[in-house]
């Protein structure tokens, strides 16, 4: 009979609702902050918070480093917000501009979304992700847009846009 190796998972602890309980290492928008005990299903334990690294088993040892540690967690929480803070006034200051192919009456060939809004503000030194940035609808005209981005749960601010005729359109003949 042949050895088959079969991947096993560590017993996780488990809940009052039979999840699995998991204390959290990093804050995760809609589950909790960090150094929270969360109970939640074995596959999204299994398949996403472990190995991200945002969360640990719920050990009684865990729980006491952490309520030993709560006031440096806090300490770097706040610090954490207080960047985003300074990001988000960076960031309703900036006026982008975005130059886009378009026809007379305005209507882009394409279109502008929030990778082209990130490439641009990487150009202004500001670096963010496509999720923090948040459109209603991708930009199909010429135009000043006002552009929501989400930085932290507790931190969203705006930010101006404009979509411009690219240069290349005034030297057509």
């Amino acid at each position: 009979m042949a050895n088959t190796k079969q991947k096993r998972f560590k017993r996780l602890p488990i809940g009052k609702h039979g999840g699995v309980e998991l204390l959290l290492i990093q804050s995760v928008d809609g589950l909790g902050k960090q150094g929270e005990v969360v109970e939640v299903r074995p596959g999204y334990a299994n398949n996403y918070l472990l190995p991200q690294g945002l969360a640990t088993e719920a050990t009684a040892h865990h729980k006491r480093m952490v309520e030993k540690h709560r006031a440096k967690l806090m300490e770097i929480e706040q610090s954490r917000l207080k960047g985003f803070r300074d990001l988000a006034e960076v960031i309703s200051k900036l006026s982008l501009t975005i130059e886009a192919n378009a026809n007379e009456e305005g209507h882009l060939y394409g279109s502008v979304s929030a990778p082209d809004i990130v490439a641009a503000l990487k150009q202004n030194d500001v670096h963010l992700t496509n999720d923090q940035i948040r459109l209603d609808g991708v930009l199909k005209e010429l135009g000043l847009y006002t552009v929501r981005v989400h930085l932290h749960h507790e931190i969203e601010t705006e930010l101006k846009v404009w979509v411009v005729p690219s240069a290349q359109e005034g030297t057509r003949p």
